[in-house]
This record gives C-alpha cells, sequence and structure tokens, in this order.
C-alpha cells in the first residue's frame, strides 16, 4: 500500500463517518478560504481553539489558553519525540493548573471527546 492510497483509505472513512473533508490549498495562506498563515502551519489553530472551548466549558479560560499555547509550542525540536509528545497529550489531555475558590487545581483539557468522537461542532 503506498501513502497515497493509505490517505485516501483514511480520507473515505472519516467522511463515512461524518467528516467532511477540507482541500490543504483551498485553507491555505493563499486560498479562497484561508484557515493558516502559511503553508508550514500544520495546526489550524483557530479550530483547535473552538474545539478547546467547547470540549472543556468547566475549565477556566486562561487554563484553555495554557493548554492552547503547549499545544502550539510543545518545545521538542526533535520531530519524532514531538510526535509522541503531542501524541500523548492528543490521548490523555494537555495538563494544565489553575486558581478556583483561592485553590490551585489540576486538570486535563481534552483535544477530542473520545466518549463521542463524532465532527459535531467541527
Amino acid at each position: 500500500m503506498t501513502e497515497d492510497q493509505l490517505e485516501q483509505e483514511t480520507l473515505t472513512w472519516l467522511q463515512d463517518v461524518g467528516y467532511t473533508h477540507r482541500y490543504g490549498p483551498d485553507i491555505a495562506h493563499d486560498g479562497p478560504t484561508p484557515e493558516r498563515s502559511d503553508y508550514r502551519q500544520v495546526i489550524l489553530t483557530a479550530r483547535l481553539r473552538e474545539a478547546i472551548h467547547r470540549l472543556n466549558p468547566n475549565i477556566s479560560m486562561s487554563a484553555r489558553d495554557d493548554a492552547l499555547r503547549q499545544v502550539l509550542d510543545l518545545g521538542i525540536p526533535a520531530l519524532l519525540s514531538a510526535n509522541h509528545c503531542f501524541h500523548k497529550l492528543l490521548v490523555g489531555g494537555v495538563p494544565v493548573q489553575y486558581q478556583k475558590d483561592g485553590e490551585t487545581r489540576g486538570d486535563f483539557v481534552r483535544l477530542v471527546d473520545w466518549g463521542q468522537p463524532s465532527p459535531s461542532g467541527s
């Protein structure tokens, strides 16, 4: 199986469960509906920010913003290590701390609703 075949199979599977495919150049900085500032930007920040806020309404805004910053800057230069770290955040959530009622609380900001991973709201 080639990389292209794997990509096409994956896109078909995602479309079968309700996701909408967006062609990369259409959402590029110079495309008709830009969602990134340049071709090197792999994370669609506005979509990620919206998902974080939608999935974590009971976590403070500052903690949600901190989670977004952590995901956007993993602070790991080695690609393989960065991918491993991102996978861990994707699966387990982003660890955050925030103040509530005078106490420091710890929690995890979810990036994906694994209980219902449908594309609703995306």
